[in-house]
């Protein structure tokens, strides 16, 4: 019966293109809109590293000023001093550990071809690319061994290799950054976190660094820092050595821990830790020491903007009213059809196989919605990409995966089921006797 009904829903179709259009259009500019808000939303609010969620944890300790907490109602410190990041860090009590800054250098390419030109990159330590899972097309990170003799070797994006090797295997050659030779150990492959969970300073919708050095030579060279620094007392006289030794966050911490139980006891260590630190007239605040998780970091963050939440549901209320205008459409044409209808009930078809006859059609026009649907979804994330056009980043923002085709066409499908439901109850409502009597 079905495919029996599949063919009189493309007859009823045909018999009135011009309504049956009009529907398909109403569903697929709904749609469009739904799924252009959703599609960004999904994008930016997605998780880059969801199958290691339950074994990276964000690290915070409350160092911050004991009359005033870092944020309302009490939250520590995004961030941690140089004093205990390096503390934490050297204590290597975490299976993988990273600390990390955005910093910017000066590259200096050999030859008259290209000027040096200013590059921001990552200082961190060895465990960064194997804790993220971070791709390789040549070579590979540097090890610990490195971090501890402070050795000047880079890892390249692929775009910065490109530019400044051609794209070839430049493992090895040396690289001339801020009057400094440094030696390519590796390039990084098609890697490009949305958000860039890592660090949710600034923007955390631009892309990674183009270059990886280890975070010890940028200590020791007394790189800047391009992130965020934030200080509640002022920073003593005495240059770099005294800005290390103050109290300003501004470094980053990740580790992995592999079960519950590595966690139990590094959230132990981190409360010794402070506790060694209170002895020391430091933290001087309540225990208040976090492990978050990827998700839980990008939640906290609120990576999401609130336009974006208002926006989607202005999209959805913008969808119900293209289905209360499928409603009437696919009302007139049932109230077109009444002696179709009434016919088919005088010669015994009950009510249910009618009501599975005009849903199937409702559903082949909510496939068409659908199909349309996307197209139209297509169009309104090309349409933000070019009002955008100035942020690099917009291009990650506005990209369909298969998740979201699939759930416009389901959307659509469910929609145009909805807006069915009544119009299919009229049809099953309809008198044969009455409607065969006046004719």
């Amino acid at each position: 019966m079905f495919r029996y009904y599949l063919k009189l829903g493309v007859l009823s179709i045909r018999a009135n293109p011009a309504l049956s259009a009009l529907m398909v259009a109403a569903i697929a500019i709904g749609i469009g809109a739904c799924m252009t808000m959703a599609t960004v939303r999904h994008v930016m609010s997605d998780n880059p590293v969801a199958h290691k969620n339950d074994v990276l944890f964000h690290v915070q300790v409350d160092s911050w000023n004991p009359d005033d907490p870092y944020d309302e109602p009490n939250e520590p410190p995004e961030q941690l001093t140089y004093i205990d990041a390096k503390a934490l860090h050297t204590a290597n009590r975490a299976f993988r550990q990273i600390i990390s800054i955005k910093t910017g250098r000066v590259i200096q390419p050999e030859g008259e071809d290209v000027r040096p030109f200013q590059q921001e990159a990552r200082a961190t330590t060895a465990d960064f690319f194997q804790m993220f899972d971070v791709p390789f097309r040549y070579g590979s990170g540097w090890d610990k061994s490195a971090d501890d003799a402070e050795e000047f070797v880079v890892v390249l994006s692929t775009s910065l290799n490109e530019k400044l090797f051609g794209g070839v295997d430049s493992v090895g050659e040396m690289l001339t950054i801020n009057t400094q030779a440094y030696r390519v150990v590796g390039v990084l492959g098609d890697w490009h976190p949305v958000p860039k969970f890592y660090d949710l300073n600034n923007n955390p919708y631009e892309g990674p660094e183009e270059m990886f050095i280890p975070f010890t030579v940028a200590i020791s060279g007394e790189f800047g820092n391009n992130g965020n620094t934030n200080c509640w007392k002022p920073v003593p006289d005495g240059g770099y050595d005294a800005f290390l030794n103050s109290e300003c966050v501004w470094v980053q911490m990740w580790v992995e821990l592999r079960d519950a139980s590595e966690k139990a006891t590094y959230l132990q260590f981190l409360d010794s830790y402070v506790e060694e630190q209170k002895t020391l007239g430091r933290f001087a605040r309540p225990m208040n020491n976090r492990l978050s998780t990827p998700q839980e970091w990008l939640v906290n963050r609120e990576v999401v903007d609130d336009m974006v939440d208002v926006l989607l549901s202005l999209a959805v209320l913008f969808l119900l009213v293209c289905l209360l205008n499928t409603i009437g459409l696919l009302l007139a044409k049932v109230m077109r059809r009444t002696n179709d209808i009434s016919l088919r009930r005088a010669l015994g078809a009950s009510k249910s196989e009618l009501f599975k006859q005009y849903i199937v059609e409702a559903g082949m026009i909510g496939v068409a919605g659908g199909v349309a649907g996307i197209g139209m979804t297509w169009l309104g994330l090309r349409g933000i990409e070019n009002v955008f056009s100035e942020y690099d980043f917009i291009a990650y923002l506005v990209r369909m995966d298969w998740s979201m085709i699939m759930l416009a066409v389901l959307l659509a499908i469910v929609s145009a089921l909805a807006a069915a439901l009544y119009p299919t109850w009229r049809a099953c409502s309809v008198s044969p006797a009455t409607t065969l009597r006046i004719q």
